[in-house]
C-alpha cells in the first residue's frame, strides 16, 4: 500500500511552523496512543503512522529532502543523513512523548522526585537463640540524615521558590543529536529534579537535610532466623530537595547456641547416655528452648544416634502459626578408662555375650569370611 503523504497525516499544509506541526503530532498521539486503546490494532498503525509523519517533518533537513523528493528520499535509507530506513516509532519516542504529555505518560520515566530519594540504610543487630523464640523489642542509635527544619526539606530558603534548572529548563533531561536519533540522558545540573535553588537554605546549604544521630525502638518479630532482613519504609537517610526518605535495613544476626542446633523451625538437640542405659533403657530430662524441662524415655536397646522428636517444642514460624519441633539425638558414650570393678564386669558381659553368640555380630563375620575366600 501507498504511504499517505506526510502533511495529510498530520492535517496540515506545508507552510505550517514548527509549533504547528508538533501540536498536530501531539493531538494525534494522544488520540491513538497504544496505551490508551489496548488491542486496537487500527489506533496503533495510525500511532505508527503519525509518528512517522512528525519525525521526518520535525527535522529542517529531513523536510527539506521530502518536500523535493516525496517518499523516495527515505526509501532503502536513501536521503544521505535524513534518511528514515526501518525506524520503531513505537519504542523510539519517548522522548517526544514525555515533551507533550509531561512525566509517566506511557510508562514514561519516573518522577523527577524519585531522583532525591534518601539513601538505604543498613543495620546489623544480633540477638541470642533465646530472643529470637521470644522476640523482643530493642532500642538501636544510628547516624543519618533528616529533613531540615528551617526549609522544610525544600533547600530553598524561607520565603523563596525554587526555580527550573537553567540547562534542562525544568524537564529534569538533557537531550543530543546523533543523525536522526536523540539522546535523552538525565540533566548533570539538576541530578533530573529540574529545579534550581537560587536561594539556598544557610542551615543545610540547600541539600533539604542535615546529619544527626537517630534512636529507633525496633521490633524482631518471633521465629526470626539468622540473615533475616526486615525493612523498615521510610527510616533511612532523608532525602534531598524534598525528596523522599529511604528505607533502613535491619539484618538479624543469631547467636550460635551451646545446647541447640537450628534448621529452619526445627531445633535439634544432641544428648549423651551410657552404655548401660543404651542396653537396659531409662528416661531422661532434656531443657526446651522455652527454658522448660522434657521428659523422654530411652527404651532397652537403643542405638547410637538414633532419634526422639518432640513434636511444638521448636521455634515458632515466623510468617504464620505453628512451632516446628525438637530433635533429640542420643549418642552412645564408651568409657575411657575403666576401673577393676567395671572391667572385671565387662569381661563377664563379654564372655556371656560370645557363648550367646550375637546374631547379627555372627552374620557380619560370615560375610567377611566369604568375602575372604572369594
Amino acid at each position: 500500500m501507498a504511504k499517505r503523504d506526510y502533511y495529510d497525516v498530520l492535517g496540515v499544509n506545508k507552510e505550517a511552523t514548527p509549533d504547528q506541526i508538533k501540536s498536530a503530532y501531539r493531538k494525534l498521539a494522544v488520540k491513538y496512543h497504544p496505551d490508551k486503546n489496548k488491542g486496537d490494532k487500527a489506533s496503533e498503525d495510525k500511532f505508527k503512522e503519525a509518528s512517522e509523519a512528525y519525525h521526518i517533518l520535525s527535522n529542517s533537513e529531513r523536510k527539506q529532502n521530502y518536500d523535493n523528493f516525496g517518499h523516495a528520499a527515505f526509501e532503502n535509507g536513501g536521503g544521505g543523513r535524513g534518511g528514515f530506513g526501518n525506524f520503531d516509532f513505537s519504542s523510539n519516542f519517548s522522548d517526544i512523548f514525555e515533551d507533550f504529555f509531561g512525566e509517566g505518560f506511557g510508562g514514561g520515566r519516573r518522577s523527577r522526585r524519585s531522583n532525591n530519594r534518601g539513601s538505604d540504610l543498613r543495620y546489623d543487630l544480633s540477638i541470642t537463640l533465646e530472643e529470637a523464640f521470644t522476640g523482643k523489642k530493642q532500642d538501636i542509635k544510628f547516624s543519618s540524615s533528616e529533613k531540615c527544619d528551617t526549609c522544610k526539606g525544600s533547600g530553598s530558603k524561607p520565603g523563596h521558590d525554587v526555580g527550573s534548572c537553567s540547562m534542562c529548563g525544568g524537564h529534569g533531561q538533557v537531550r543530543s543529536s546523533q543523525g536522526f536519533f536523540t539522546v535523552q540522558q538525565t540533566c548533570p545540573q539538576c541530578s533530573g529534579s529540574g529545579e534550581q535553588i537560587t536561594n539556598p537554605c544557610s542551615s543545610c546549604g540547600g541539600q533539604g537535610k542535615k546529619q544527626s544521630s537517630k534512636k529507633l525502638s525496633v521490633t524482631i518479630p518471633k521465629g526470626v532466623d539468622d540473615g533475616t532482613r526486615i525493612r523498615l519504609s521510610g527510616k533511612g537517610e532523608a532525602g534531598s530537595k524534598g525528596g523522599s526518605n529511604g528505607d533502613l535495613y535491619l539484618f538479624v544476626n543469631v547467636y550460635s547456641h551451646d545446647l541447640f542446633k537450628r534448621s529452619d523451625e526445627n531445633l535439634f538437640f544432641e544428648c549423651p547416655i551410657s552404655i548401660a542405659d543404651a542396653a537396659l533403657g531409662t528416661s531422661i530430662e532434656i531443657p526446651t528452648i522455652d527454658g522448660g524441662k522434657a521428659k523422654i524415655k530411652i527404651p532397652s536397646g537403643t542405638q547410637t544416634g538414633k532419634q526422639f522428636r518432640l513434636r511444638g517444642k521448636g521455634m515458632p514460624y515466623m510468617r504464620g502459626s505453628g512451632m516446628g519441633d525438637l530433635y533429640i539425638q542420643v549418642n552412645t558414650e564408651v568409657p575411657i578408662s575403666l576401673n577393676k570393678e567395671q572391667k572385671e564386669l565387662l569381661e563377664k558381659f563379654r564372655e556371656i555375650e560370645n557363648e550367646k553368640s550375637n546374631p547379627s555380630i555372627k552374620k557380619f563375620f560370615q560375610k567377611a569370611k566369604s568375602f575372604w575366600k572369594s
